[in-house]
């Protein structure tokens, strides 16, 4: 797979979306952003930066880590999440990750429930598509509603999905602000020129923090580095499928399986086994989790 450095910085890369999206300075391009997902449902006038690591409270609930997470001027959380391929029970991380934050405002000790819950809302950009998904919804609005008359049920928990690889609209067929924003996400990193649709005030300061040639010499050799991670990740992901045909694991739908086991599973195991390495476990014992031959995990 052929990478290339371009004039912008990647805005998916770990890097990338910190620096625009990860700091007070720029908290503007963050609540144009947001406000342009919640156009016609909410407003943030203001945002603070919020932790982004909460630990159990016991040994056995396990840790977890945000990409981003803030909190608007009315007590409202966001997490922000970049999720770059299709993962095992991703949905139902998402789900645990707001029941962390739920349960954190819960007071110790409470004995009684009188508790009145802030908004929460997980916003996270997806570089891969939904499996068996509908390939013309880039955006998925998900609330807890009433399955028999399709009304909110609670209108204080909400996922925002961003599909991007299904966000298929060029410069002239571009809209909203939000189409913007799904335009700037998935081509700024191809980019030799400022799109002439993106004059508005927060898009040029995007663009002008997201100038690889105004980074200093430390900040140029963190983005290398994370660039770097994003393309081996890919690549891993990349190598993966051409083993998969080339094993005929699987050859389309219509071709059949191979041990049972699906292309779409193979990439999964590929994911883990890659999550496992970067723990220092054996590569023996990840091929046996996993059920990859140990040559495929010794390579990636």
């Amino acid at each position: 797979m052929e990478q290339k450095i371009g004039r912008f910085i990647d805005p998916l890369s770990d890097f990338g979306f910190k620096r625009l999206f990860g700091s007070e300075p720029q908290k503007d391009i963050l609540i144009d952003f947001l406000n342009q997902l919640f156009l016609g449902q909410k407003e943030i006038a203001d945002l603070t930066y919020s932790p982004t690591e909460y630990a159990g409270d016991t040994d056995k609930i396990k840790k977890v880590f945000f990409d981003l997470h803030c909190t608007g001027k009315n007590g409202e959380k966001f997490i922000i999440e970049m999720q770059k391929a299709e993962q095992r029970n991703f949905k139902d991380r998402a789900v645990f990750y707001t029941s962390r934050l739920i349960n954190e405002q819960l007071p110790k000790g409470e004995s009684h429930w009188n508790i009145q819950l802030d908004e929460l809302y997980l916003i996270a950009i997806l570089e891969f598509k939904f499996k068996n998904g509908n390939p013309d919804r880039y955006l998925h609005n998900i609330a807890l509603t009433n399955t028999d008359t399709h009304e909110i049920f609670y209108n204080k928990l909400g996922y925002k999905f961003l599909e991007l690889p299904n966000f298929v609209k060029t410069e002239g067929e571009l809209e909203t602000d939000l189409d913007r924003w799904f335009y700037l996400l998935k081509n700024m990193s191809h980019l030799e020129r400022i799109p002439a649709v993106l004059n508005k005030r927060v898009f040029q300061q995007v663009f002008k923090i997201a100038e690889l040639s105004n980074l200093t010499k430390e900040e140029k050799a963190m983005y290398d580095s994370s660039l770097k991670a994003k393309w081996d990740y890919e690549n891993s992901i990349a190598f993966a499928e051409e083993l998969a045909e080339e094993r005929g694991i699987e050859k389309g739908r219509e071709e059949g399986r191979k041990e049972g086991i699906e292309q779409g599973e193979y990439k999964k195991s590929i994911e883990v086994a890659i999550e496992m390495k970067k723990e220092g476990i054996p590569n023996t014992q990840i091929a046996k989790f996993t059920k990859l031959p140990v040559e495929v995990v010794e390579k990636l």
